[in-house]
């Protein structure tokens, strides 16, 4: 075994840090409003069960192989993989698997940010009474109001992308661990909050019923791939965050257990929320529908027309705020290492361009949205630039990144190599992942690969 290496960028005070960040990356706009909704529509409690178990045959074993990885490697992306190859004697191309996760997870920051300012926005609209007695028309207007006028999103881009500067540009220990020390426990704060207000909407146990019950008639081939590729992409796997976040992690603490708690409390959270938002949506006779339009055009009804609305309304989107922040805060951390070990850049200024470069992306993103929006000139195989970068990111870039993450644990790295940094024995726990890692997750992400891009359908 290699001499230990550690991170010239600092490490996690602690395991629960190290768990409060992981979680913080995981945990984003996604699980608040797809999770529910597919649960619901997918059998309830059946869904749950299937997802559980994916979770811990196909998120769980990768999470521990990209963790092991960034700890062994203790640089960023780029470098660990480069390293690692090295040390294993193989083709020093494997780094290329590094930079796909940086890029997947820069062109993510860059359209995530936009979305995220509109959190910032509605926080605002909320606790202004905006949508005090609004109709469903109303509220749809203002939603079209909103993202026709590329001023406004640019600034709410703005704010939301130096927010996110700000914290990376602090470091490891004063940025990254303060902000989600604080983050995250207040985000599950709102999210009880939310679900204690949701209990005495009336419709509590319909909502129950619709998340929890189970209906295995629902349970198709495309469920199936739906679990297998919420299991993946609920975790913040393939971009290189995980990894990153992994190389500032003690020697000491345990990877499978952290992981394992990882995956749990980012699985709390999606049901928390789904228990917030659906007995609101039933109160009020609302579609639960899926995607943004959930956020911003349905639920602003229900705050509207509720006692108390203008305050909830703000409570549950400064959550959201606090997801998107902890979530993007892991997408510039990568590129913000890579470029201090490679470019010799001082964090601050590191930060600062890659958040500037995030934001400038970004430009493309919400243009595409207004005075972009259906000129073929900026349309790329009948998408627009944030509907691209959507598109090319989940569909393609992190499950191949996945994949190949995947391949490299169990295939290139040797049995004492890997066991040795995942602190398990030769025994049955050390078995299982090897066997899952090496022959589960790299045929269900195949699966979800195909899937996504339309090569396999149900």
């Amino acid at each position: 075994m290699p001499a230990r290496r550690t991170s010239i960028h600092g490490e996690w005070s602690s395991r629960l840090a190290f768990i409060l960040a992981a979680t913080g990356s995981a945990v984003g706009l996604g699980n608040i409003w797809r999770f529910p909704y597919v649960t619901g529509e997918s059998g309830g409690g059946a869904f749950v069960i299937l997802y559980l178990v994916c979770v811990a045959a196909i998120g769980l074993p990768v999470m521990m192989a990209e963790i092991m990885l960034g700890r062994r490697g203790r640089q960023s992306p780029i470098n660990t993989m480069r390293t690692l190859a090295r040390e294993e004697g193989r083709s020093p191309a494997w780094q290329y698997v590094g930079w796909l996760g940086m890029a997947a997870g820069f062109l993510i920051l860059s359209f995530y940010s936009v979305i995220a300012g509109w959190t910032l926005a509605y926080a605002l609209r909320s606790v202004s009474g905006v949508f005090n007695g609004a109709t469903a028309e109303g509220v749809a207007a203002i939603f079209e109001e909103f993202i026709s006028d590329p001023e406004r999103l640019l600034a709410w881009h703005t704010i939301f992308m130096v927010m996110t500067t700000i914290v990376v540009s602090r470091g490891v220990k004063s940025g990254l661990e303060q902000a989600v020390r604080y983050l995250m426990p207040a985000l599950f704060v709102l999210l009880v909050v939310m679900v204690g207000y949701a209990m005495n909407t009336g419709q509590f146990e319909q909502a129950v019923n619709y998340l929890f019950t189970p209906d295995f008639s629902k349970i198709t081939s495309g469920v199936v791939l739906n679990a297998m590729g919420q299991a993946f992409f609920s975790l913040s796997l393939g971009m290189g965050a995980i990894m990153i976040y992994g190389s500032y992690l003690s020697h000491t603490a345990s990877i499978p257990r952290t992981a394992a708690i990882i995956a749990l409390m980012d699985t709390l959270v999606a049901i928390l929320a789904g228990l917030a938002i659906f007995p609101l949506v039933f109160e009020y006779g609302l579609a639960p529908s899926a995607g943004p339009g959930l956020i911003f055009q349905t639920l602003p009804i229900a705050f509207g027309q509720m006692p108390g609305g203008a305050l909830v309304g703000f409570l549950f989107f400064v959550l959201l705020v606090f997801a998107a922040w902890t979530s993007a805060i892991s997408l510039v951390e990568p590129v913000v290492a890579w470029l201090v070990e490679n470019r010799g850049m001082q964090r601050v200024k590191a930060a600062a361009l890659t958040g500037l470069m995030a934001w400038l992306c970004g430009i493309l993103a919400l243009l595409s949205l207004n005075l972009w929006s259906g000129d073929a000139r900026f349309t790329f195989f009948g998408k627009g630039f944030l509907d691209l970068f959507d598109w090319v990111t989940s569909n393609v870039m992190l499950p191949l990144g996945g994949l190949l993450i995947s391949v490299f644990a169990a295939w290139i790295m040797t049995r004492e190599s890997s066991r040795g940094e995942l602190g398990l024995a030769n025994g049955m726990g050390y078995t299982l992942w090897r066997v899952l890692v090496r022959y589960v997750t790299p045929v269900a992400i195949g699966l979800i690969l195909l899937n996504k891009t339309g090569i396999l359908t149900p």
